[in-house]
């Protein structure tokens, strides 16, 4: 074979390659509103800087007629790439290969780049469309799928993971993406569950759609299993990329900073009116947080799961942070279950990949009842509680209302190792609120008193001198400064700038034991 003959075979054999499962199931692919693997990753990653690996390795199975079918790639695109010229490793589940079912060799491609991105200190997106496990190959495609889990325990926290998901994912293909940092799903064109609709059918007897079983709402909202729910697979790219340029690399680098044009001195008028004078009253959190990032540009995660508790990223100055905010405008704020686990996976993300934590505060405590109790709202409680208390990464509060009992132990406090803790002149720091706590210590005094509801409401106002405001904290050093609400954005960029070389330790040992 001489040189042209040996060039024309490469190409065809590309040509061939990138056609995946043929042109008939490239076809029923679009008729699905579904992208193919290669079209999502040209529309990821920067044009022109995908370099693809084991483009012509195919399955090694010769049971039940599968010699007979071999495709060059076997249904899973691999390699690295750039986003916004920061390496990439990526890979992308072609459902047009027999509805892209992990092989060994699909999975030996994966672990292939898995391992390179750890080599590299880069980070690695899943595109996730399979039908799950290929049956033909039993314990080998068992095999592949745990290969695969334990790279994604080992690279956590050492580099960043996101997994969107396009298509089907079910059975033991969500264990990946569940070991990785962020998910995202398609809404109405993705799923995840570990039992479909059938099998739930046949055993607890219950009727359950796709979507109502493990659709991206249901996951979103519900589970919390799902960051986002993309509306189209164009906006989930556009998610993930958006996500990744808030992040490092690697747990070894710092997050990325970008150059400002957003006055560092910008200050809100907004914000010394925003409280409302009845305590009772909600605001909306994200209007504070708005006001004070650069170019009020918030990238909110979790946004439909315990919406009482707001996490996402931003910038101050250029510097890439995370901040987590009680949001009073839903269940007054209050921590319970969901919002726990929500705010402690966050909190713990953050301090893996060195990105500084801002948390806002105004939270009544935790919410209350039999259904919290049951569900074990002490153990999820102490999640968030472990997390700020183990994080070393700068850690920045601003109490701009209410921090009621445990809960303002637990939202980052000067107790937890917060560095700098300010608190508005709005703010209340005491055990329990000022009502409540009036009630309990003078409720026999009440009964006796000519004018009960007078007297409980003077003694209401005693205590709030005494105990419910920021100048009692500031007295002990639990709080730092007491700053005029507009200057928030100029008080958190000063503060982040002087942390930027914080270090801090905690003891040595294996591993804690968080109350999982």
């Amino acid at each position: 074979m001489n040189t042209k003959e040996q060039l024309d075979k490469l190409i065809k054999l590309r040509a061939e390659a990138q056609l995946g499962g043929g042109q008939k199931r490239i076809d029923k692919q679009h008729s699905m509103g579904r992208m193919t693997a290669r079209e999502r990753i040209d529309m990821l990653l920067d044009p022109g800087t995908f370099e693809e690996f084991d483009m012509f390795k195919t399955h090694r199975c010769r049971d039940f007629g599968m010699d007979e079918t071999k495709i060059l790639g076997d249904g899973v695109v691999t390699g690295y790439g750039t986003i916004d010229g920061r390496l990439i490793y990526v890979f992308a589940q072609d459902f047009t290969v027999l509805g892209g079912s992990l092989s060994e060799t699909f999975a030996e491609k994966i672990c292939k780049i898995m391992d390179l991105a750890m080599k590299n200190g880069a980070p690695v997106i899943g595109l996730n469309d399979s039908g799950g496990a290929r049956i033909q190959e039993g314990i080998e495609s068992l095999a592949g799928y745990t290969d695969i889990f334990l790279r994604n325990v080992m690279s956590s926290g050492v580099i960043p993971q996101i997994s969107a998901i396009f298509g089907p994912c079910a059975g033991g293909a969500v264990y990946s993406p569940a070991l990785t940092d962020f998910i995202l799903m398609v809404q109405n064109n993705s799923y995840m569950f570990l039992t479909g609709p059938k099998v739930v059918k046949s055993v607890t007897h219950e009727d359950v759609t796709v979507e109502q079983l493990g659709g991206a709402a249901m996951h979103s909202s519900r589970s919390g299993v799902s960051d986002y729910a993309a509306t189209s697979e164009a906006d989930a790219i556009r998610f993930v990329k958006k996500l990744i340029s808030f992040l490092p690399q690697n747990n070894m680098e710092s997050p990325p900073s970008i150059p400002c044009e957003d006055p560092v001195i910008r200050s809100s008028d907004l914000l010394n009116t925003i409280i409302p004078e009845n305590l009772n009253e909600a605001y909306d959190m994200k209007q504070v947080i708005l006001q004070t990032v650069d170019n009020g540009d918030f990238f909110e995660i979790k946004e439909a799961f315990a919406p009482n508790l707001i996490v996402g990223f931003a910038r101050y100055n250029g510097m890439s942070v995370g901040i987590v905010a009680n949001q009073p405008a839903n269940l007054s704020g209050v921590l319970d279950i969901d919002s726990s686990i929500k705010g402690a996976r966050f909190v713990r993300f953050c301090d893996c990949f060195n990105i500084p934590v801002i948390t806002f505060v105004d939270v009544p405590g935790f919410l209350p009842g039999t259904a919290q109790e049951y569900g074990g709202v002490i153990r999820n409680g102490a999640k968030m509680l472990y997390a700020y208390a183990e994080a070393t990464i700068p850690k920045i509060t601003v109490i701009t209302r209410k921090a009621y009992g445990g809960a303002y132990c637990v939202m980052s406090s000067k107790h937890l190792r917060g560095d700098i803790n300010y608190a508005w002149p709005s703010a209340q720091i005491a055990v329990m609120g000022s009502k409540g706590a009036a009630e309990v210590l003078y409720s026999r005094q009440a009964g006796k008193a000519e004018n009960p509801a007078q007297f409980l409401a003077e003694k209401e106002q005693e205590y709030h001198d005494a105990v419910a405001n920021p100048y009692i904290a500031a007295q002990r050093g639990y709080i730092d400064d007491i700053i005029h609400p507009s200057t928030t954005r100029f008080r958190i960029i000063k503060a982040l700038k002087t942390l930027e070389n914080k270090r801090d330790t905690n003891p040595m040992k294996k591993h804690g034991n968080i109350p999982l």
